[in-house]
Formats: C-alpha cells, sequence, structure tokens
C-alpha cells in the first residue's frame, strides 16, 4: 500500500494522470470528500485541529454530523450531552475557509432516532413524534426509531433546528441522512398506519426539500439506499430497500444530491447508474475496507459521467479523528484516484 501511495504522489505532483484513471474532463473538480460523526464538542475541537492537515491530502468537502450535539438556543431540551457552543463550529468554519474546503453539516432526519436502548432526544422530549410510542420496550427487535413524518408539530421544530444549524455554520448546503429507515408506516402509528411507504418517505424528502432548496436556496444532500429496490438490486436490505420506500426516487425533485453508500467489494455497483440515469447527481461513499474503496471509486469513475460529483469517504468510528490523515481509504480515494 505505501509503495502504491509513493507512486501515486509522485504523478499528482507531476500532474501525470494514469491513463486508466484520468479526470472527466466535466468534472475537472472532484468533491474529495470526508464523512465524520461530529456529535460533541471534544469532537468538534479535535476536526478543527485536522483540517489543514485533511487540505494538504486534497480533501476538500467535510460532512460534520452533529445532530443533537450542538447548543441549540431554540429548543435548548434538545442538545445531546457536551455539545457543540456556535463559537466552536465558527473557529471550525474558520479554518476551513482558510483551507479552502466547503463545511456542510448533517441532521438525521426521519430514522436512526435511537441507538440500542437509548432514544435520543428529539423522542425522550416529544414522544409523540415516535413512529411506534408505546411500542417496542427498550427498543428490543428493532433496529433504531424513527419520527413519524405525518406528525403535525414535527416539521416545525425540526426546521427551528436547521435554521439554527445553517446560521452557525454558515451553511450553503446540509445532509439530511435518512438511511436505513425501517420503520415506516407502521401498523402502530395512527397516522401513517395503511398508507404507502414511498409516499411517506417522498413526503419527508419533499418537506425537508422545500424548507432547505426552495426557502434557503441551499444544496440538500441525502443518503440514497431507501431510493433503491431491494427486489431488483440485490444489496440486502441495508443497501437497499426490503420494506416498500424505494419508488419515492420517482416522487422526489432531483436536485438533490444522492449520496449512495456501499462498503462491500462488489463486482458493480449498479445503483449508482440507476440515480445517474433518473438525473441525481451522485456522490458514492465508501468505508473501512481497502479493496471495497478501489472496487467503488474504480467503478464509478469509468462511468464517467458528468453528475459523478467524486468519492465520499465515511468513517463511523473507524478512525480516530486525529487519525484521519492515517486512514488507507481515505488516502487512496483522495490521493490515488479522485
Amino acid at each position: 500500500m505505501r509503495r502504491f501511495l509513493s507512486y501515486a504522489l509522485v504523478l499528482c505532483i507531476l500532474g501525470i494522470p494514469s491513463a486508466s484513471h484520468a479526470l472527466p474532463a466535466a468534472n475537472s473538480q472532484p468533491w474529495r470528500g470526508l464523512h465524520v460523526l461530529m456529535t460533541s464538542q471534544n469532537k468538534t475541537q479535535q476536526l478543527t485541529k485536522v483540517v489543514g492537515e485533511l487540505a494538504k491530502l486534497r480533501i476538500n468537502v467535510i460532512v460534520a454530523e452533529i445532530n443533537y450535539g450542538y447548543e441549540f438556543r431554540s429548543h435548548p431540551e434538545l442538545r445531546a450531552k457536551n455539545p457543540s457552543k456556535k463559537t466552536q463550529i465558527k473557529k471550525l468554519l474558520s479554518e476551513c475557509r482558510k483551507h479552502n474546503v466547503r463545511l456542510i453539516p448533517q441532521f438525521q432526519c426521519l430514522g436512526h432516532q435511537s441507538w440500542r436502548q437509548h432514544n435520543f432526544p428529539l423522542l425522550v422530549k416529544y414522544p409523540q413524534f415516535d413512529e411506534n410510542l408505546a411500542q417496542y420496550e427498550k427498543n428490543q427487535k428493532i433496529y433504531c426509531r424513527s419520527w413519524c413524518p405525518l406528525h403535525p408539530e414535527v416539521n416545525r421544530i425540526v426546521f427551528d433546528l436547521m435554521d439554527e444549524l445553517i446560521d452557525a455554520f454558515g451553511a450553503d448546503a446540509i445532509h439530511v441522512g435518512m438511511d436505513e429507515v425501517f420503520l415506516i408506516g407502521q401498523d402502530g402509528c395512527p397516522r401513517c398506519r395503511g398508507k404507502d411507504k414511498a409516499g411517506l418517505f417522498a413526503k419527508a424528502v419533499n418537506d425537508y426539500h422545500k424548507h432547505l432548496v426552495k426557502k434557503h436556496k441551499l444544496e440538500m444532500l441525502m443518503w440514497g439506499d431507501r431510493l433503491i429496490d431491494a427486489a431488483k438490486i440485490n444489496y440486502g436490505k441495508w443497501e437497499a430497500s426490503a420494506n416498500g420506500t424505494a419508488g419515492a426516487i420517482d416522487m422526489i425533485p432531483k436536485d438533490i444530491i444522492i449520496c449512495d453508500w456501499h462498503y462491500e467489494i462488489r463486482d458493480k455497483y449498479e445503483s449508482i447508474p440507476l440515480f445517474l440515469k433518473k438525473g441525481f447527481r451522485v456522490w458514492p461513499a465508501g468505508w473501512k475496507k481497502l479493496e471495497a474503496t478501489k472496487a467503488l471509486v474504480e467503478y464509478s469513475r469509468n462511468l464517467n459521467n458528468r453528475k459523478m460529483l467524486g468519492h465520499l469517504n465515511t468513517t463511523w468510528g473507524a478512525v480516530p479523528i486525529k487519525d484521519l490523515t492515517k486512514f488507507e481509504p481515505l488516502l487512496y480515494a483522495t490521493i490515488c484516484f479522485w
């Protein structure tokens, strides 16, 4: 790996791309991205310290998943433990701007509202928003809880939180998450029971799009797995939807950026050309397996499509923030290819 990286660095320095991996002319400034969990002020401070080193590796976009880890003023009851202060976010933003790195906050919407037995602040303080209120005691037999996309009060509060993050981050884009939503249109929800799950998922996406894109004129990003039909593309129920949400792909605006994550090595990643054909811009995302990252990056590039943005490196705690510059999949994707 070290020998390969050294060779790649020489090529980059000399400005000589590999003949089989030259950048498409229409994509001359690819998004060399990093996704990092930044759910406490400690992590915000750690990330601020390494922005300069990440920029030297040509990282030019950071997606900072903050969720409830901010010192919200509109709803202080929704602050997680040890939340980041606005001054800390501004310091991070200043460092990113100094090094020409675009900083995009992420607030996880709809799903992932719990982890194991622990519910996150929104459903703790407003349990009436739960898609499965009073069911699944201690979150047994479920992956993560969801909020109800049809509750008449939930968006008002969520939009307050989004607006604070837009201000703190000086944001020109927001990632709304929405991956791995397994609980939607549940029989235990009096509003969603019996309704089309694709329509419910699309309704949530469109609500966030209206607020972020139409009102605030921002770019909106989201994970793509719930828009992929597991019956048509054999990814399984995690990387694709087996619970009826995939039809939403034809019900949502095409200016949304789809972050299409795949963490295992495959011969092909059929969802990427699917999203491109539908008219979306696509930002494929890999994780910690080096060979899988290689396969995903090469497959993406070989499509040679102007709507292919680059590559997003997720981390999910696999590497400490202080060691991000040593993370081999990130080094491969940013230095060797993108």
